[in-house]
């Protein structure tokens, strides 16, 4: 039988208000681009909800969206669970580049 290392919480929760959400986003990002320097999240509050705003430079963009959104819904779903475990509602915008 296994005995669980966490003293009676399911996920442990952040102390940090609204910058985990963030940087996950942020690694993310940065792990997918050629151009680094050009990765920026901007985060706003809306009521109850993290609203985060992604942007890359163009030539990145098709590595972030992906065939067919499937990077950036992926990112998205990942975005929900990380802010439902520290009891928040967060979405993700990735912004058309200038």
């Amino acid at each position: 039988m296994q005995t669980s290392i966490h003293s009676g919480h399911r996920y442990p929760k952040s102390h940090d208000e609204g910058s985990t959400v963030k940087e996950l986003i942020e690694y993310i990002a940065l792990s997918l681009v050629d151009d680094p320097s050009q990765v920026i999240v901007n985060q706003f509050r809306s009521g109850g909800r993290e609203n985060l705003e992604l942007h890359v430079a163009r030539e990145d963009m098709g590595r972030v969206i992906g065939k067919g959104g499937r990077v950036a819904n992926a990112m998205r779903v990942l975005l929900r669970v990380a802010a439902a475990r520290e009891g928040k509602q967060a979405n993700l915008d990735v912004a058309e580049p200038r």
